[in-house]
């Protein structure tokens, strides 16, 4: 059943309402484009490129490797990697053996990576081979179905010199040992042959990607994402993408065959950045930047500058956070980033100050969307012309998606244009469900006019011309940089500490990451302790992003006549 046509007169011009042909699996994303532009550069990695038939060869062994291991249809294999040029091999590799990639966040510590692979049932891991990194793997794969572990050093992706001197130099990343029966990956790759397994995949049910979400609640759920919703998404996103290739001319889509270069200045293991950047590059034969710490640099962000001067990208999906970080650099002006045609920004809203400050700088068009992990993301996005878009709205729903706005006690009402309610989701992106909690997939879908809608639970209305603007969050989700924290999932790990008796977890305002998280506590009777212990006790325990910027101690917490911490209480004083 086709979504309703969505109306308004700002429709941009040539985009097809409908997307054809979506249900294929992923990894056809790469055997096409190496059949069709073999020796086009796919990954570029400091000055070191890789083709797509090079992918392509290096993903077919990797699948050969698995299959050898007796990874077979349905399994779970987990990446911990950062934006490397192993990720795309593993990923493609992974989902030709018809497994299931498990991507999870590197930076993680080991309770959360423990958590996740115990939860997705994951039999094999990739990691880095890193001092941090390897070492959190091998604790975390503790008292999990991991048999295996493969480490992924990046000598034999840098060039020739590089590699030489880094290793002359010792500044090539490196754990301090690694441990008995650890495969490294340049070492399967050699020994494998190319040739993956044949597996019969079904786009529209099998699960491809399973990404970690705390959903409502803050407790973490792995969203399964099947090869239709990801191959529409970067379809869609596709179709719906217009841009200038050269001054003056006329709108047209993305152009393949290599002209254009994506910066994967997002990780892969968020949904954002895979479909965005990694996946929609695939799909065009264009070239991936892979930026593993956009924050290198004397002062941040130096590197990924010189980067973009050096390597030309033409598309960058962001969230706010780098734009703002780019406007604020102190040498902006000493680098060219005119080659930038279109950038797509989602995860906060922009502040349109620095949407203006961001376009002098480079020429290029920042566009908005709307997405979430469950919707592999992307929902809604504004035209990619200034003339069409509207600065502080998500735009439109992409072609054969459609948003209702519900209201918000019983989710079982549609609200009329102008007033807000709770946005509600159908299309052909939308996750199979949460993996193993039937309940929670209860509590998010609800069949509204015979169709299955997602309930996102964030507030929003829809304009008289169309245009969607969200105007508050039902959950109590932070938004970090585009990184979504939990409340819950802080408290429940500062309340681990012997000395807490009450914690509450808020978002407040931050010009740099457009939120930061406070953490209010009340001690038990009698205890102490001082500010810099709770820090080094969240430093341990939780990854960068999550930890509180902010803490306070105070006597009392509100709490509600059943004994529910009011966080809406703590965030209006905030406010």
């Amino acid at each position: 059943m086709n979504a309703p046509k969505w109306e308004t007169p700002f429709w941009p011009k040539g985009v097809a309402r409908k997307v054809p042909d979506y249900n294929f699996p992923v990894f056809e994303l790469l055997d096409n484009s190496a059949r069709n532009y073999p020796e086009n550069i796919f990954t570029i990695f400091n000055g070191a490129t890789k083709t797509y038939a090079k992918v392509k060869d290096t993903a077919d062994r990797i699948a050969n490797f698995l299959a050898e291991k007796g990874i077979k249809k349905g399994d779970k294999v987990a990446i911990f990697l950062p934006n490397l040029p192993h990720f795309p091999e593993i990923l493609f590799g992974i989902l030709k053996t018809g497994a299931i990639c498990v991507n999870c966040n590197p930076i993680y510590t080991q309770a959360e990576l423990n958590y996740q692979l115990n939860n997705s049932e994951a039999k094999m891991v990739f990691c880095m081979d890193h001092p941090v990194f390897y070492s959190n793997t091998v604790e975390a794969v503790k008292n999990t179905d991991v048999k295996d572990v493969i480490i992924c050093n990046i000598k034999s992706y840098l060039p020739k010199i590089k590699g030489f001197l880094g290793s002359l130099l010792g500044k090539i990343p490196k754990a301090e040992k690694h441990e008995p029966g650890h495969y490294m990956y340049d070492e399967i790759v050699a020994s494998a042959a190319p040739s993956p397994p044949k597996v019969e995949i079904d786009p529209e049910n099998d699960t491809a990607i399973m990404l970690y979400t705390g959903g409502t609640t803050g407790v973490p759920k792995g969203a399964e994402l099947t090869h239709t919703n990801f191959i529409y998404n970067i379809m869609a996103l596709d179709e719906f993408g217009r841009y200038r290739h050269e001054p003056g001319a006329e709108l047209e889509k993305t152009r393949p065959g290599g002209f254009h270069t994506y910066l994967g200045i997002l990780p892969w293991y968020h949904s954002f950045g895979i479909s965005v950047a990694l996946l929609s590059s695939a799909l065009t034969a264009s070239k991936l930047i892979c930026i593993p710490d956009p924050r290198a640099g004397n002062p941040p962000f130096t590197e990924v500058l010189k980067c973009i001067q050096k390597y030309k990208p033409t598309i960058m999906p962001a969230v706010p956070a780098i734009f703002i970080a780019f406007t604020n650099h102190a040498n902006i002006n000493k680098y060219d980033l005119t080659s930038l045609l279109g950038c797509f920004s989602g995860g906060a809203p922009l502040p349109p100050e620095v949407c203006r400050q961001f376009e002098k700088a480079t020429g290029a068009i920042i566009f908005e969307g709307y997405g979430l992990t469950e919707t592999s993301p992307v929902v809604s996005a504004n035209p990619t012309t200034r003339e069409q878009r509207k600065i502080g709205t998500i735009g439109f729903p992409m072609p054969e998606t459609d948003i209702k706005i519900m209201d918000i006690d019983t989710s079982t009402k549609e609200m009329e244009k102008g007033e807000d309610g709770e946005i509600a989701i159908c299309g052909p992106q939308v996750m199979k469900g949460y993996w193993k909690r039937p309940d929670a997939n209860d509590e998010v879908f609800r069949t509204i006019d015979n169709r299955r809608y997602f309930l996102t639970g964030d507030i929003g209305h829809i304009d008289k011309n169309g245009y969607i603007t969200i105007t508050d969050r039902k959950k109590d989700m932070i938004l970090v940089g585009g990184f979504n924290v939990y409340p819950r999932e802080v408290e429940d790990i500062i309340y681990t500490n012997s000395k807490v008796e009450l914690v509450a977890v808020v978002g407040v305002p931050d010009q740099k990451s457009g939120e930061k998280v406070k953490a209010f506590i009340k001690l038990k009777a009698g205890e102490t302790i001082t500010e810099k212990d709770i820090e080094k006790f969240c430093k341990d325990n939780m990854a960068a992003y999550k930890r509180p910027r902010i803490i306070e101690f105070r006597d009392e917490i509100p709490v509600s006549n059943v004994g529910k911490v009011l966080r809406r209480v703590l965030r209006d004083e905030q406010a």
